[in-house]
């Protein structure tokens, strides 16, 4: 089973969010409904700035946990290689 990583915002280099799932868009979708009350929901986090597909989901797992552990600037750096104007990549995911 394929994995995701992913970060949503709030804003450009607002709240960040680190998440990992085995469904992007539905799980983006909980985000922006604010489906589960949580650090999402409380800090507004519903653009989805960048995201990464994993052969598994325990790979997937494994970035996450690398990511979480990274100094901010490098999780800016990371979103702004891929999406320098940290457009919500949400619609694109179709």
């Amino acid at each position: 089973m394929a994995g995701y990583v992913y970060i949503v915002t709030n804003q450009k280099h607002g709240t960040l969010y680190i998440g990992v799932t085995s469904d992007l868009e539905r799980r983006i979708y909980e985000h922006r409904e604010g489906v589960t009350k949580g650090f999402t929901s409380a800090y507004g986090c519903t653009r989805l700035v960048w995201y990464e597909e994993h052969d598994s989901i325990g790979t997937a797992i494994q970035r996450e946990k690398s990511l979480k552990r990274w100094y901010r600037q490098w999780k800016i750096d990371l979103i702004e290689t891929i999406n320098p104007e940290w457009r919500d990549l949400y619609p694109e995911l179709w």
